[in-house]
């Protein structure tokens, strides 16, 4: 029976949540950290202040750093807003999107032996570079991408994001050379039931209205609307 469109909904829903589920380690690392920065910051004040005479100066030195990493964490809170569907933003370069991504990836792969290569040329991409609307979705869907060779390719252990024409990103995957495969470094791959297989993924691209072209070991990405 074919699957109506709301139970289509439904599966690129659930592709997402997954995807968000894998990212979240270091979205909460993000938020984690100044929090850790700001009970440290606290705990020398408090000592600063119970000196006889107070350092003043130290305080206010103190007072600042407090309100950084307050600004720190409250941009953080805020950038979760940025995964919600449907409202309005302001667009993302290709840079910054492959930059983005690849923040929220590079440990989990790191951990699981496989190298994060971005082309050089991203980071000429900046000055004068297009915005592409519906950035959380872009994001969703190189995320996927990302987590589909991971989850699909034998004995990967390295992934290359290059930009592809004036609108594309192409993310590359290739196996571990034999002599370089380490049992201790084999990835973790997501249950069967919960990986992002090609289905998946071209269920969320067809939610999300953007053309993919996926390959054995390669996903092509038109950031253009489909």
């Amino acid at each position: 029976m074919k699957a109506s469109p709301s139970a289509r909904s439904w599966i690129a829903a659930g592709v997402r949540h997954e995807l968000l589920m894998r990212a979240m380690p270091a979205l909460r690392h993000d938020m984690a950290s100044p929090v850790s920065l700001i009970r440290m910051s606290l705990l020398m004040l408090r000592r600063q202040v119970a000196a006889s005479p107070p350092d003043a100066a130290a305080c206010e030195q103190r007072v600042g750093q407090v309100d950084e990493q307050l600004g720190m964490l409250i941009s953080s809170m805020r950038g979760l807003r940025d995964w919600e569907l449907g409202g309005d933003d302001d667009g993302v370069t290709r840079a910054a999107l492959v930059r983005q991504c690849a923040g929220l990836m590079r440990a989990a792969f790191d951990l699981n032996g496989i190298a994060l290569e971005i082309d050089a040329a991203f980071e000429a991409d900046e000055d004068g570079a297009p915005m592409w609307r519906d950035a959380p979705g872009l994001r969703y869907l190189l995320l996927g991408a990302l987590c589909h060779l991971h989850d699909s390719v034998p004995e990967i252990g390295l992934v290359r994001v290059a930009a592809e024409g004036d609108a594309g990103i192409v993310v590359n995957a290739e196996s571990r050379p034999a002599d370089g495969a380490r049992p201790e470094m084999v990835p973790h791959r997501a249950p069967r039931s919960l990986a992002i297989d090609a289905v998946s993924l071209q269920s969320l691209a067809d939610d999300l209205g953007r053309a993919i072209r996926i390959e054995r070991d390669a996903v092509h990405l038109d950031l253009r609307v489909g």
